[in-house]
Parts: structure tokens; C-alpha cells; sequence
């Protein structure tokens, strides 16, 4: 029995000496080790043996069946390795003297506009912080004086994860802790905090030429003693006159957000269609930019600073729709589109 295990494995090397290609090594492996291969055949001779010469041979079997198995495994290999030799050997000759394309890509509208923003907060004593896109659902909603179950809810279609969390609805979310942060300095040096937080949110929106499930905000806030919302008016409006470099039409209206009281939503003029509506301000001439307002007690205790000392305004700016007003793109759409030739149009290199 020895003997043809010999001979097997003298035949299986004159074998994989001769194969091309990964077909033919799978037909030799199939005709070892599969079921009505060499290999079982041999297994079936075992019958006539003693019980010890059985153990022995079985033993001899299983060693032959693991070392064909790492022949064909190593062949394989050196197919593989081949194969990309030949493609390496059948590409064209790379000249270096060729002239570069001087052709570069360019930073996306919305980055534009945010470096734009943060350049100009950093200037007015802003610093840029950066929060996770998954929250907890205390961070996105809770802390913003959201409790469960409050109707509010239903203003953000939310995507929620299998363990709990959540993709945040809002910038908002990175309220409490920014609160936290720098509440020290706050309370000990008298420091207002003063920061400006940029990220992506999502909405399980309707998408039409002004909504999108994916958008970026940036949110924004400002604590200190005796803070006023002719506070917020004035950073808004230096704000927009230095990303546009011109006086932009604004209104200032009430609106309804759980985390400030009073709040406002702060329109600008549509400059796609110049206040005479069109699909990009929902035919009204304005389009909402800022939901605003006077940070929310409740919100302040959260975030462990006391609403009777302090008070602080908050704003989230749509970077999304700021962009679309700033190069003129007509459908927020185009923003996620990844048409290169659509995004070159309102782009410039840096």
C-alpha cells in the first residue's frame, strides 16, 4: 500500500508540471481529493488490511491528502503570480518625459463655502469644533429640551441604528457637550464661549429642488453674560455680507425650535431668481438659511451653566443652501450628485 501512495504522489508532481491555467488545476484537484478521487480510492483498499496496518495507513493517507492539498494551493499561486507578471509585461512603456496633465481637481461648493464661514467666525474670536455624525439620542434631542414622545420629533425624520443611536438630525446635537467644554473657562476667566461646529446631517426627507436626506449645517453658538438677540443679528449679517461681499436682503420671522425661546427663522432674498420665486425658494422669493434664536434655559441647565447669570444665542446656517445661493446651483440635488461636469461650473482651485 505504501508503494501506491508513492507512485500517487509521483504522479500527481509530473502532473502540476504540465498545467497552463487555473481550469486544468481544478480538474486535478477534483480527480485527488474529491469524492471519487485517487485519494478515496485508496481509502477503499483499507478493507483488507489488519486492524494496526489500517491506523498506519490511515495515518500515511491523511499526511498524502494534506501535502496534495498544499502542492495545488502553492501551483494556484504560482498561476496567480504569473498572470500578473504576463499583464505587468503586456502594458505600454511608461515615458517620464512625457509633460504632466496639468488639469487639478477642486474643492466641493459646500467645502468652499465652509472654509468661507469658519475663515470668518475665526475672525470674530469663533473657534471650529467637529462632532461625531452617530449621537445618542440624548445628544440630538433630549439635551435640546426634547424629551421622548414630545411632537417636535416629528419635525426630523430621524435614522435611527439597531443599537440605539442615531445619524444626527441636526448640528444641534453638539450642543451640550461644546456647553461643557468650555464652561470652565466660562465661569472661572470669564470667557465667553463663542464656537462654531460644521458637519453632515440626515433627514429621511422627500427630496425635491430644496430638500435632501444628506445636508450640511453649521451650527453656532454664543454665551456670556447679557447676551442679546441684537447680538445674533449682527454676527448673521457680518457673516453673510462677507461670504456674498455684498449686503444680502434678510428677514427675521418666528419660528418654533424646542431649544431656543424666542426663535426665529432668518431668510435671505433668493438670489437664484432674485426674491421673484422659482422651485429653489418654493416660488416665495425668500429661502430659509438660519433657524435662530435665544438659547432655551432648559438647554443652558443641561449643559450645566446657569441660565440666570448667563444667556446665549444659537444658530444652525444650511452650508448646503448657503452654497446653492452663493454659486447659483438651482437644485440642491446637484450637491450629492457627483456630476463632476455639473460641480465644475461652480468651483474654483485652490
Amino acid at each position: 500500500m505504501n508503494e501506491k501512495i508513492v507512485n500517487l504522489k509521483s504522479q500527481l508532481d509530473a502532473e502540476l508540471a504540465k498545467v497552463e491555467n487555473a481550469a486544468d488545476l481544478e480538474g486535478i484537484r477534483v480527480a485527488y481529493l474529491g469524492k471519487k478521487g485517487s485519494i478515496t480510492d485508496l481509502l477503499k483498499g483499507m478493507k483488507d488490511l489488519s486492524v494496526e496496518e489500517k491506523k498506519t495507513f490511515g495515518q500515511e493517507v491523511n499526511i498524502l491528502k494534506n501535502e496534495v492539498g498544499e502542492l495545488i494551493a502553492a501551483k494556484m499561486q504560482e498561476l496567480q503570480e504569473q498572470a500578473i507578471a504576463k499583464e505587468i509585461a503586456s502594458m505600454p512603456d511608461f515615458d517620464i518625459s512625457m509633460p504632466a496633465n496639468m488639469e487639478r481637481g477642486s474643492y466641493h461648493p459646500i467645502t468652499l463655502v465652509q472654509r468661507d464661514c469658519e475663515r470668518i467666525f475665526k475672525s470674530m474670536g469663533f473657534t471650529v469644533e467637529d462632532y461625531s455624525e452617530v449621537v445618542t439620542d440624548y445628544e440630538c434631542f433630549e439635551s435640546l429640551n426634547i424629551p421622548k414622545h414630545h411632537p417636535a420629533r416629528d419635525m426630523q425624520d430621524t435614522y435611527y441604528l439597531d443599537n440605539g443611536q442615531l445619524l444626527k438630525t441636526q448640528t444641534s446635537a453638539a450642543q451640550n457637550a461644546i456647553y461643557k467644554k468650555y464652561k470652565p473657562a466660562l465661569v472661572n476667566e470669564g470667557k465667553p464661549i463663542k464656537a462654531i461646529f460644521p458637519g453632515r446631517c440626515f433627514r429621511n426627507e422627500a427630496t425635491d429642488a430644496c430638500h435632501e436626506n444628506t445636508f450640511f449645517q453649521m451650527e453656532g453658538v454664543m454665551v456670556d453674560k447679557n447676551i442679546s438677540i441684537s447680538n445674533l443679528i449682527f454676527f448673521m449679517k457680518t457673516m453673510l455680507s462677507e461670504v456674498f461681499q455684498k449686503d444680502i436682503k434678510v428677514r427675521l420671522r418666528p419660528g418654533f425650535f424646542p431649544f431656543v425661546e424666542p426663535g426665529f427663522e432668518l431668510d435671505i432674498s433668493c438670489l437664484i431668481c432674485g426674491g421673484e420665486g422659482c422651485p429653489s425658494c418654493k416660488h416665495s422669493g425668500w429661502l430659509e438659511l438660519c433657524p435662530c434664536g435665544m438659547i432655551h434655559p432648559e438647554v443652558l441647565k443641561a449643559g450645566g451653566i446657569d441660565p440666570e447669570e448667563y444667556t446665549g444665542f444659537a444658530f444652525g446656517l444650511g452650508l448646503t443652501r448657503l452654497a446653492m445661493m452663493k454659486f447659483g446651483v438651482k437644485d440642491i440635488r446637484d450637491m450629492n450628485s457627483g456630476n463632476l461636469k455639473s460641480m465644475v461650473q461652480f468651483t474654483d482651485n485652490e
